[in-house]
C-alpha cells in the first residue's frame, strides 16, 4: 500500500509520526507532503520522514492566502506522480489530493472554528475523527475517539521523556522553570483572533521570573528579550515535551501546547480571543477535569500564575489528575487507531470498521 500524510504545522508531524513508522516498518510505501511552516520540516528532517515540501507559508497574517494557489498545483503534481491508496491529514489539502486521484481520504479534526474547512473538505472525506469533546456533526462518515489528537504521541503508554533536558536547559534539578508560548496568530483559523499584547507579555515575564527561571518559545520569532529576565526555548523543537514535561507551569495564548501540558501533567494557563462562551470542545473538557485553566482576563493569568507557583507539590497532584482522568475516560493510544485504520485497506475492510460507533451531540 501507499499512504500519503500531509503535515501543514509542526502539530501534524507529531499527531502522525509514529503511524508513519508502523506503517513503513510493516513493509508500506510512505511518502509526507509538508509544508515551510515555524519547525515543520526540521521535525520531519529529525524524525527521519520521508517527505517532500509542497510550499511555504511564514507567521504573518494573510501569507497562506497569498501562497495558496502554488501550494495546490504542487500538491496536485506530486499527488497524481506518487498516487497513493490513501491520505491522511488534517484539512482541505489532503481532502482535495484524494478527490483529485479517487483515493479515500481520512482527517483528524479538533477546532471546532474553522467551518470554511470543514465545508470545502466533506464532499471529499471518507473518515472524520475528532475526539469526544468535539462539538459539531460532520455528517455520517464522522467517527469519535476517546483523547485528543496529541494522545497520539502523549498518550502516558506512547511518551517517554529523556532525562537530561534540564540538563541541556541548563537548569538545576530542583529548579522551577516556565514554558511560556506565545503565538503569531498566522494560521487562516487566526484571523481576527488574538493574544497577549506588548505590554502584556513583558509584565507576565516580569511577574514569572520572581517564582522561577522562564524560557519563551515564540512561533513568530520577534519576541525582544532586552531587560527581560527571560531565555529563548533555544534546544532543538523536537525537545519542546521533555522541556514541557519538566516544567513546573505552561503560560500561552496558543493552543496545541496547551492540550500537550495537559497530557503531560504539566499545570497550563490558556488565554486569548478563542476563550469563552463559544470556546473548543477539548479546552472546556481539560478545563472540566481540572488540567488546564483558560482565562479571559489578563490579571486572571497573573493570579493563576501565581497560586500555582506557590503551591508545594504541584508536579505530583497534576500528574495524578492526569493519570486519573486517562484512566477515568479510557483514552485511547490514537497512533494505535491510526494504524489500524489505515491497514484495513490493506484488509479490503470498510474505512470506518476500526472505528468505535459513531456518536453526535444532541
Amino acid at each position: 500500500m501507499k499512504y500519503l500524510f500531509f503535515t501543514n504545522t509542526p502539530a501534524h508531524v507529531h499527531l502522525y509520526k509514529h503511524t508513519i513508522d508502523q506503517l513503513q516498518a510493516q513493509g508500506h510505501d510512505v511518502l509526507v507532503l509538508g509544508r515551510e511552516y515555524g519547525c515543520t520540516e526540521a521535525l520531519l528532517e529529525y524524525h527521519d520522514l520521508p517527505y517532500e515540501i509542497y510550499g511555504k507559508c511564514d507567521t504573518t497574517k494573510f501569507s497562506l492566502f497569498r501562497e495558496l494557489p502554488k501550494q495546490y498545483l504542487n500538491i496536485f503534481r506530486i499527488t497524481r506522480r506518487y498516487d497513493p491508496d490513501w491520505v491522511f491529514g488534517v484539512g482541505a489539502y489532503a481532502a482535495h489530493a484524494g478527490a483529485i486521484t479517487g483515493t479515500p481520504v481520512t482527517l483528524v479534526l479538533d477546532t471546532e472554528p474553522t467551518s470554511i474547512d470543514h465545508s470545502i473538505s466533506r464532499p471529499f472525506v471518507n473518515t472524520f475523527l475528532t475526539p469526544d469533546a468535539f462539538q459539531k456533526d460532520l455528517g455520517k462518515n464522522h467517527y469519535r475517539f476517546k483523547g485528543f489528537k496529541e494522545s497520539a504521541y502523549l498518550h502516558p503508554d506512547v511518551f517517554e521523556p529523556t532525562c537530561d533536558v534540564r540538563e541541556k536547559l541548563g537548569v538545576e534539578q530542583d529548579e522551577p522553570y516556565v514554558i511560556v508560548r506565545l503565538n503569531a496568530f498566522g494560521s487562516h483559523h487566526d484571523v481576527g483572533k488574538s493574544g497577549f499584547t506588548d505590554d502584556q507579555r513583558r509584565r507576565l515575564l516580569e511577574t514569572l521570573s520572581t517564582y522561577a527561571t522562564v524560557f519563551v518559545s515564540d512561533e513568530g520569532g520577534t519576541f525582544d528579550f532586552d531587560d527581560i529576565d527571560a531565555d529563548p526555548f533555544d534546544l532543538h523543537p523536537a525537545r519542546i515535551h521533555d522541556a514541557l514535561a519538566e516544567a513546573n507551569l505552561l503560560v500561552a495564548d496558543t493552543q496545541t501546547m496547551v492540550t500537550e501540558a495537559a497530557l503531560l501533567g504539566t499545570p497550563a494557563i490558556r488565554s486569548n480571543s478563542f476563550v469563552g462562551e463559544s470556546d473548543m470542545g477539548n479546552f472546556v473538557e481539560l478545563e472540566a477535569n481540572d488540567l488546564i485553566c483558560n482565562c479571559v482576563e489578563f490579571e486572571h493569568v497573573l493570579d493563576r500564575a501565581r497560586e500555582l507557583l506557590g503551591r508545594e507539590s504541584i508536579e505530583e497532584e497534576w500528574t495524578r489528575r492526569r493519570d486519573e482522568y486517562v484512566e477515568a475516560t479510557e483514552m485511547v493510544d490514537l497512533t494505535e487507531l491510526l494504524t489500524e485504520l489505515a491497514l484495513t485497506a490493506a484488509r479490503h475492510e470498510p474505512a470506518g470498521s476500526q472505528v468505535e460507533e459513531r456518536e453526535v451531540f444532541a
